[in-house]
C-alpha cells in the first residue's frame, strides 16, 4: 500500500464510489473535483481540496485521475498538477483516453521524475460500487507493483503491457460491447415484431452461443424494464470507439464493421439528448431513425 494519502481527481459517476471504497479499506485520500457538488458529496470522508494540485501537497507517492478524455486529463496537469508532482511520485489515469496521448503524457511526466500509469475500467457504477472493475494497467513492472495493492481494492488487476495499453484494450473493450449492443438489440427487436417475449428470447439466448453481455446484463437489467440506467454515457462510448477506430485504422487491422458501429452510435448520439444513457441506443433502434448506408437495400 502508498505510504501517506492518495491524490484523488475525478469525483463523478465512477470516482465518488471508488473513493468510498478506499476510505472504507482505511486509505486516506485527498481529492478535487471540477465541480462543487461531487466535492460537497465526499466532504464528510475525505479531505477535499480546491485544486488539483493540492492533491499532492502532503506527498502523496500515488495520484489517481478518474476523468472523461485526454483533453481533461491534459488541462488538469496544466493546471500545476503537473509541477507539483514529485520523483516518488505514480500518477494513475484510471479514465478513458487517448493511448498515444497518454504516451506523450507519460514522457512529460517522466522528466519530472514521476511515472504515470494508465489503469482504466470495465464494469460500470455497479462495479465501482462493489469493487468488482476489471482494471486494464499499462506501465513499467515496478510501478503496477507498487499500485497493484492500490488498486486490488477496487477490483480485479491485470496488467496488460507498456503504459497507454491500458487505455488501448479499454478502447477495444467498449468497442466489442458497442458492438455487441447494436447486433443484440437489432436482433431481439426483429424477435419482437415476429412476436416473441423479449424475456423468453433473452432467457433462450443466455443459454446459447448468441448471448453477450447485452443479453445477460444491459438487456435484462437496463432495457426490459425501460429504465435505461446502466450509469455510462452514451457519448462516452461514442468517444471510445472512435479511439478504437483510430487504433484499427493505424495499424491496418480490418475496420469495416468498426467504421459501421461507428457511424450508427454517432448517429444515435446526434438524435439522443446529450446526457443520454448509452443502453438508450436501443430507444433510438426501436424507433426506427437509423440509416441504411446503401440506398439499392431499401425497397
Amino acid at each position: 500500500m502508498p505510504v501517506g494519502p492518495v491524490g484523488f481527481v475525478g469525483l463523478g459517476r465512477m470516482g465518488d464510489p471508488m473513493v468510498r471504497r478506499l476510505v472504507a479499506a482505511g486509505v486516506a485520500v485527498r481529492a478535487h473535483d471540477a465541480a462543487p457538488g461531487p466535492r460537497e458529496a465526499l466532504a464528510d470522508v475525505v479531505t477535499v481540496v480546491d485544486k488539483p494540485a493540492e492533491v499532492v501537497a502532503a506527498g502523496p507517492s500515488v495520484v489517481v485521475l478518474m476523468l472523461p478524455n485526454s483533453d481533461i486529463v491534459e488541462a488538469v496537469l496544466a493546471d500545476g498538477l503537473l509541477d507539483a508532482l514529485t520523483p516518488d511520485t505514480v500518477l494513475v489515469d484510471m479514465g478513458s483516453s487517448e493511448p498515444m496521448r497518454t504516451r506523450a503524457l507519460a514522457e512529460q511526466v517522466a522528466a519530472r521524475g514521476a511515472t504515470m500509469i494508465d489503469a482504466p475500467v470495465s464494469g460500470g457504477v455497479s462495479g465501482a460500487t462493489k469493487g468488482t472493475l476489471t482494471i486494464m494497467v499499462g506501465g513499467p513492472d515496478d510501478a503496477v507493483a507498487g499500485v497493484e495493492p492500490l488498486l486490488a481494492l477496487l477490483g480485479r488487476v491485470r496488467h496488460v503491457g507498456p503504459v497507454g495499453a491500458g487505455h488501448a484494450l479499454k478502447a477495444l473493450n467498449n468497442l466489442m460491447s458497442a458492438a455487441h449492443l447494436l447486433a443484440s438489440s437489432e436482433a431481439l427487436l426483429a424477435g419482437e415484431r415476429f412476436g416473441l417475449d423479449p424475456s423468453v428470447m433473452l432467457d433462450a439466448v443466455n443459454s446459447s452461443s448468441g448471448r453477450s453481455g447485452s443479453t445477460e446484463n444491459k438487456w435484462p437489467n437496463f432495457v426490459v424494464p425501460e429504465t435505461y440506467d446502466s450509469g455510462f454515457a452514451l457519448a462516452l462510448m461514442v468517444k471510445d470507439i472512435r479511439i478504437a477506430l483510430g487504433l484499427a485504422e493505424a495499424t491496418g487491422a480490418p475496420s469495416a464493421l468498426i467504421g459501421r458501429t461507428v457511424e450508427l452510435w454517432g448517429e444515435a448520439a446526434t438524435a439522443l439528448p446529450p446526457d443520454a444513457d448509452h443502453t438508450e441506443i436501443v430507444r433510438w433502434l426501436r424507433a426506427g431513425e437509423a440509416t441504411d448506408p446503401d440506398p439499392r437495400s431499401t425497397p
